[in-house]
C-alpha cells in the first residue's frame, strides 16, 4: 500500500467488504423466506450477523483511511457529498412509490375496497395520540441534530456531545413508541390495501429511523474518539443529512396516513 499519491483522488484497496455484504445481503434475503415458510428464523440470524460484521469493519476501514491515513482530501470529500446527495434522492423515489400506491387507492377506491376509505371495518389510529407524540419527537430530533452541528462548526466539544445523545435518544424513543403502536394495531398488512400501504410506507420509515439512529451512534462514538474538527466532518454532516430525510418524510406520512387516511 503506498503512503504518498500525486493526485488528490483516492484508489481504494482491495477490499472483502462488498463481497461479504453480499454474501450477507443474500442470506438474510432467503432467511426471510425461510422465516416467512418456515418458520425458522435461524437462516436470518446468520445473514444478520454476516451483514453486521461486514458493517463494523468496513465502517472501521472507511474511519481509518478518512481519519489517521489523510485519504478524504477536498476532492474525495466532494464525491462523498454528491454520492449522499443522490443516494438521499434515490431514497426519496423510494418513498414516493408508497405515497403513489397510497393515494392511487384512497383518492378512487375500487369496488373491492367497498368504494370508500378506509375500508369497511379497518379502524384507523387516531392521528392526535402516538402519532402525533411521535411527530413531535422527530421535530425535537431535527432542532437537536442542528444544534450538534453548529455546536460542531463552532468547536464546542461539550455541546456537540449533548445534542448528539439527545438526538439519539429521541431516535430510540420514537422507535419504541412505533413497535408499541404497531403491537396494539387494530388492523394487520393483510388488511385490504390500507394495511398494505400503511405497514409498508411506516415499516420502512421505521427501518431507516433505525439506521439514521445507528448513524449518528457511530458519529458519537468518533465525536468522542475526536475524529471530527471544525472543518472536516463529513460523516456527521451526511448523517445530519439523512436524519433532517427522515423527519421530512414523517411529516407527509403523519399528514397523509395518519392524518387525512384516517
Amino acid at each position: 500500500m503506498t503512503t504518498h499519491s500525486n493526485h488528490p483522488y483516492h484508489l481504494v484497496n482491495p477490499s472483502p467488504w462488498p463481497l461479504t455484504g453480499a454474501i450477507g445481503a443474500l442470506v438474510i434475503a432467503s432467511g426471510l423466506v425461510k422465516w416467512f415458510h418456515y418458520f425458522n428464523s435461524s437462516l436470518l440470524l446468520l445473514g444478520l450477523i454476516i451483514t453486521t460484521l461486514t458493517m463494523f469493519q468496513w465502517w472501521r476501514d472507511i474511519t481509518r483511511e478518512g481519519t489517521y491515513q489523510g485519504l478524504h482530501t477536498l476532492s474525495v470529500n466532494y464525491g462523498l457529498l454528491w454520492g449522499m446527495i443522490l443516494f438521499i434522492i434515490s431514497e426519496v423515489f423510494f418513498f414516493l412509490s408508497f405515497f403513489w400506491a397510497f393515494f392511487h387507492s384512497s383518492l378512487s377506491p375500487t369496488i373491492e375496497l367497498g368504494l370508500m376509505w378506509p375500508p369497511l371495518d379497518i379502524k384507523p389510529f387516531n392521528p392526535l395520540q402516538i402519532p402525533l407524540l411521535n411527530t413531535s419527537i422527530l421535530l425535537a430530533s431535527g432542532v437537536t441534530v442542528t444544534w450538534a452541528h453548529h455546536s460542531l462548526m463552532n468547536g464546542n466539544y461539550s455541546q456537540t456531545t449533548q445534542s448528539l445523545l439527545f438526538t439519539i435518544m429521541l431516535g430510540i424513543y420514537f422507535t419504541i413508541l412505533q413497535a408499541y403502536e404497531y403491537i396494539e394495531a387494530p388492523f394487520s398488512i393483510a388488511d385490504a390495501t390500507y394495511g398494505s400501504t400503511f405497514f409498508m410506507a411506516t415499516g420502512f420509515h421505521g427501518l431507516h429511523v433505525i439506521i439514521g439512529t445507528t448513524f449518528l451512534l457511530i458519529c458519537f462514538l468518533r465525536h468522542l474518539m475526536n475524529h471530527f474538527s471544525p472543518m472536516h466532518h463529513f460523516g456527521f454532516e451526511a448523517a445530519a443529512w439523512y436524519w433532517h430525510f427522515v423527519d421530512v418524510v414523517w411529516l407527509f406520512l403523519y399528514l397523509s396516513m395518519y392524518w387525512w387516511g384516517s
